[in-house]
Order: structure tokens, then C-alpha cells, then sequence
């Protein structure tokens, strides 16, 4: 899957390996178009310079009532790299009502409002739609993502930007961060990561089990983070992603550690 460079005013100018960004140009994003066999699913790399803004985004049953699309987005996480004081935020750090997020929200005390995690390398957060969440300046992650581009921004810092509050406060939630959804992951472990109800992630170190071979039977995206992998014939590495037919159709390095990840589909086994 060819890798799309996306130039972003708040992106970096220098990309933690394996990335380059050519000169003069400030990337944001690198993200990988949706194959056909799997429109499902979103992966894309983000690499804040800056603070993001403070934003949430729908479930698939509020997508769909306003007309906006077929689903929603629940997304996930994984620092790939941080600037040492890098945060992420996510969810509260206490309950907060409608009118009190509101509020915050037009004046900017909504930033003081969200729980932010120091976080470094290995760092794992799953982020349930309605979560209110803000990327902060001089970190770098691997999102996976349900595809959809469904953004309500409720605060940007003072960017010339859209805001959508109205809609945003129909959706959001105000509820405190679930330290459930934060987990450290270890560079060279095999661990489920995501189990549904969207999509299912996997790291995998060296060669996979037979039950979780069983789990990835159908179309599989492939995210390398060691070693060289080979799908239907090709070399792919950091950096790369790449569809796979199953599981059975790649071949794994006995040191090699990658994420793969497919949607749960009805009749897929879990």
C-alpha cells in the first residue's frame, strides 16, 4: 500500500525513523488508502509538532442519523515516539456535565479539563467514540482506525478553523478517562491489543500461534515495527503497511514484530 505524505502547518520537519520528510516540507500525517477487501479500516501515522485540536467524534448510530456517513469512528493509539513532557489527552480527569463542557469549550478551559497522560514509546490507548481527546505537541503515533473522517472540533487553540460545537455536544461525552482503556506495550511480546467491537489488533512477535492464525483467517492489514516481512512475494518493512489475503499468506521473521489488524465482521471468528 502506497504510503500518502500529508503536509500539515502543525506536522514536523523531522520524522522519527524509519520516515523522512523532504526538505522544506512539514508532515502531519502519513496515511495508507483503504484497500478495496478492507474499506472497513483506517491506518495512518501522526506526527504533532504542535497541539492538535480538542476534538471527539460519533458512533456509527449518531454517523448515520446525521447523514454523515455509515459509521463512526473508534480509533486506537500507539506512540511510536515523544519529545520528553509529551502528552496525550483523553477523556476527563473528572465527570463533566453538558453545560460546564460547553462552556469550556468557548472559552478554552476545556484544555484544563482533559486528563493528560505523559507518555513515551510503547504507550497504548484505545479511544472510544464520544471521547473527548487532543493530541499535544512533540509526539508521534500509529492510529488504527473504523474509516471514517467524521472530526467535531470543540476547541483549536485560536486556529482559523471550523469549529463544531453543536454537533460536537450531542455526541461527546463528559465522562472521566477509563485507565482500562491505557496499556504500556512491550517492543517484542505477542498481546491482543483491540478485541472488537469494530476491529481486532494484534502485536505479533516472530511467528504466530494457530489461534491466532484462526483469528486473522480473511483479508488482514500488515504494520510492520521489526524486520522484514514478505506478502504475496514482497518485501515489506517499518514504515510499511500492506493487505495480506490471511495470515497463512505471510511470511514471518523468526526477530520480526509487527501489529496486524482486520474488522470484525459477522461470522469471523473471534
Amino acid at each position: 500500500m502506497k504510503p500518502i505524505h500529508v503536509e500539515k502547518v502543525w506536522g514536523l520537519d523531522h520524522l522519527p525513523a524509519p520516515f523522512s520528510a523532504a526538505p522544506g516540507k512539514r508532515i502531519g500525517e502519513i496515511w495508507f488508502e483503504p484497500p478495496a477487501e478492507l474499506p472497513e479500516l483506517l491506518v495512518k501515522y501522526i506526527f504533532a509538532g504542535e497541539k492538535l485540536s480538542v476534538q471527539c467524534h460519533p458512533n456509527d448510530a449518531q454517523a448515520v442519523a446525521s447523514g454523515h456517513g455509515t459509521n463512526g469512528k473508534e480509533e486506537c493509539w500507539l506512540v511510536i515516539d515523544a519529545d520528553e513532557g509529551a502528552k496525550l489527552g483523553v477523556g476527563f480527569k473528572e465527570d463533566v456535565n453538558r453545560e460546564t463542557m460547553h462552556s469550556a469549550a468557548l472559552d478554552g478551559s476545556i484544555e484544563n479539563l482533559l486528563a493528560w497522560h505523559d507518555v513515551a514509546p510503547g504507550d497504548f490507548f484505545y479511544i472510544p467514540a464520544n471521547t473527548v481527546h487532543a493530541i499535544g505537541g512533540g509526539v508521534s503515533i500509529l492510529e488504527i482506525q473504523q474509516n471514517s473522517d467524521i472530526t467535531y472540533r470543540l476547541f483549536d487553540y485560536g486556529r482559523p478553523r471550523e469549529l463544531h460545537l453543536e454537533k460536537g455536544m450531542k455526541v461527546a461525552s463528559g465522562a472521566q478517562f477509563d485507565a482500562s482503556t491505557r496499556r504500556t506495550v512491550l517492543p517484542d511480546e505477542t498481546l491482543t491489543l483491540v478485541e472488537g467491537p469494530y476491529f481486532r489488533l494484534h502485536q505479533v512477535a516472530g511467528d504466530p500461534e494457530d489461534d491466532l492464525r484462526s483469528a486473522y483467517s480473511d483479508a488482514v492489514l500488515v504494520i510492520p515495527r521489526k524486520g522484514t516481512y514478505q506478502v504475496d512475494g514482497e518485501d515489506i518493512g517499518p514504515g510499511d503497511c500492506a493487505q495480506a489475503k490471511d495470515l497463512e499468506g505471510l511470511v514471518f521473521p523468526k526477530d520480526g514484530v509487527c501489529l496486524v489488524t482486520a474488522p470484525c465482521r459477522e461470522g469471523v471468528s473471534a
